[in-house]
């Protein structure tokens, strides 16, 4: 600790950075390579002074910027400067009008943001760009985390860009593509015998004996404000409104509560109209400990043991489970959770209605949008935006078996006649 504090101490808040907050006793603290509260192991996160965002920010200047996350560097904790900015182009992912999925559950304008786009394929791309730039200003030169896959993807790749050393911690049952797709890059995968919850734990006491900046642990706040950059830009490329309706896939709970955190600072910059808007969480029954605590009216998450195909989302423990909450209940929104079945079958049908191959955190989206528009908490008329967080071709285990050749048959014209497969009828996906 002694040596990461001493990295930290050289640093400086500047431009809009105030410097950290306890998020529950409101106590400050300076910009530092710190997560926790030393009085009441509250959670910290970024204080701006929104004085200087009033003064600089503008449409104007967010439209002049690059086509990627970094148009908002202004509102970001990290990156101002370009030369220490570890940037592979994430952001500014496309937002889909979703009109063949509108029709078949009856809505009037929905639309995907499809963040399957970025770099390395999930949405982790954002919080890591800020993470990393935050790391190399504070002169880290070995950065870490603990990651269900997404997360261990991008931390690989991005330290690899920057010329960093990376040691990524992941569960030893994680999905063979997402293991690939981080030993790809050539840094150090450590596979635990454990659940996320188990990873997450050694992390912390590893972020205790060595000078590394762990994305999810010491520089978690800044790690964090890079998911307020999927809210700024669905507000954007709606012509600049927020929508009436969100759903977001919830593991720790912080894209959620992040989300809101980016409508609402638009509307104090005035860079949209205040209008109310609902947030929804979803997550897999098989590990749905922040949607179990809203149905039940407790006040608290009580942690859980994952056992479901999303394990992006399997996070027993949620840090911002309660934040999360929070959310749902100040904007009018809810949190649900479906079946694994519910999940299979919510990827199939976001890909055969609108061509998007979701990994299984947006087959649980799609799956709890369906249940809460049975239950009417969701509204069918009201502009709605569901979050795609990652690529289906990660979690390929997950919808292997009911995506097998529809036909076998030998390769003669005969043999194609008599299969069926020529006849419309049989053919299936969406009508022409």
């Amino acid at each position: 600790m002694r040596v990461v504090s001493e990295l930290s101490s050289s640093t400086r808040s500047s431009g809009a950075v105030l410097g950290l907050r306890c998020r529950e006793c409101h106590r400050d603290y300076p910009v530092a390579a710190a997560h926790v509260c030393e009085f009441c192991f509250g959670p910290l996160e970024i204080a701006y002074d929104h004085s200087v965002w009033a003064r600089t920010v503008s449409r104007a200047s967010i439209e002049a910027g690059p086509q990627t996350m970094w148009r908002y560097a202004e509102l970001l904790p990290a990156g101002a400067d370009p030369d220490t900015r570890v940037d592979l182009g994430a952001g500014m992912t496309r937002l889909v009008r979703a009109h063949n999925l509108g029709r078949a559950l009856g809505m009037a304008e929905l639309w995907v943001k499809d963040d399957s786009a970025n770099p390395t394929h999930s949405f982790k791309d954002r919080v890591v760009s800020v993470a990393l730039s935050k790391a190399v200003e504070f002169g880290f030169t070995t950065v870490s985390c603990a990651s269900t896959g997404n997360l261990a993807n991008s931390v690989a790749a991005h330290a690899s860009r920057a010329g960093l050393r990376a040691v990524v911690f992941i569960p030893a049952d994680l999905e063979a593509g997402k293991v690939v797709a981080t030993g790809i890059y050539g840094q150090t995968l450590v596979a635990v015998t454990g659940s996320y919850d188990d990873v997450n734990r050694l992390c912390a006491e590893v972020a205790g004996e060595l000078p590394w900046a762990f994305v999810n642990v010491n520089v978690r706040p800044y790690y964090a404000e890079g998911s307020k950059t999927v809210g700024y830009e669905i507000a954007e490329q709606l012509g600049w409104r927020l929508p009436a309706q969100v759903i977001a896939p919830v593991a720790s709970g912080s894209l959620m509560t992040k989300v809101d955190k980016g409508f609402r600072e638009l509307a104090a910059l005035g860079l949209v109209a205040d209008t109310p808007y609902a947030i929804f969480g979803a997550q897999a029954s098989g590990c749905s400990p922040v949607a179990t605590a809203w149905k039940n009216g407790w006040d608290v998450v009580r942690p859980v043991k994952p056992s479901t195909i999303a394990k992006s989302l399997a996070i027993g423990n949620p840090a911002d489970g309660p934040y999360a909450i929070d959310v749902a209940k100040r904007t009018g929104g809810a949190l649900e959770d479906v079946s694994d079945e519910e999940i299979v079958a919510g990827i199939r049908l976001l890909a055969e209605t609108e061509g998007i191959f979701a990994e299984t955190a947006g087959g649980v989206v799609v799956a709890s949008m369906q249940r809460l528009l049975a239950t009417g908490q969701l509204a069918a008329g009201a502009p709605t935006v569901l979050l795609n967080t990652g690529d289906g071709l990660k979690t390929l285990d997950a919808v292997a078996a009911v995506s097998q050749p529809s036909y076998t048959i030998a390769p003669s014209l005969d043999a194609f006649r008599a299969s069926g497969a020529a006849d419309p009828v049989t053919l299936k996906g969406v009508q022409r």
